[in-house]
């Protein structure tokens, strides 16, 4: 039987998505391609030398609608700052923004939500920002989980589309620091959509 919380998701998902199936797989590929041009350009690519000269795409998992996903959001505007754990000893400092709960296969999840506090220069800078690991973790894409990243939410709800999900740059290239998604955002399914694990990094 369905939850009640699943069937809100379903009927919200239904009345308030604008866009076509059509229309977000269209963004989706465009966004894949905006992608693999940055990283086959060696004026934007993030890749060493030797990698760069044997890469030709970057591997994604099928577009897959049911990983874009409408998800109630609950901010939490007391959370304190911290500083959150990345692969070197660099710690920058984020706040819990919201929590975005939301249902995959009628099982629901959530996910913190962050934001920097570093000071906005620029508005396309603001954003937040979602760390996760998940059960493709080491098994099809990067050990170290993926990111996503999204506008600063308006209303009560977010769509979060895990066909957008990236790795870190240290997935690629050693010479980065990359934050480690919080045990909190370790998601207990496989989320086979967005990008896969980088050959041997």
């Amino acid at each position: 039987m369905k939850t009640f919380l699943s069937l809100l998701f379903l009927f919200v998902s239904l009345v308030g998505n604008a866009q076509s199936p059509k229309e977000i797989k269209k963004e989706i590929k465009a966004y894949q391609s905006k992608e693999n041009k940055e990283f086959g350009n060696p004026e934007t690519t993030i890749l060493d030398s030797l990698d760069f000269i044997t890469f030709k795409k970057l591997n994604f998992y099928k577009i897959d609608l049911k990983y874009h996903v409408k998800a109630k959001l609950t901010r939490t505007p007391d959370a304190k700052p911290f500083l959150m754990k990345t692969s070197t000893d660099r710690l920058p400092e984020y706040v819990k923004y919201a929590i975005a709960e939301f249902v995959i296969d009628e099982k629901e999840f959530k996910l913190n939500i962050y934001k920097s506090t570093r000071p906005v220069e620029k508005p396309e800078d603001d954003y937040v920002f979602i760390p996760f690991t998940d059960l493709t973790s080491g098994d099809g894409s990067y050990g170290g989980g993926r990111y996503l990243e999204l506008e600063v939410p308006k209303g009560d709800t977010v769509v979060i589309d895990f066909n957008l999900a990236f790795n870190p740059y240290c997935a690629y290239n050693h010479r980065y620091s990359c934050p480690i998604p919080p045990k909190e955002n370790d998601l207990l399914i496989r989320i086979e959509a967005g990008v896969k694990e980088f050959g041997h990094h």
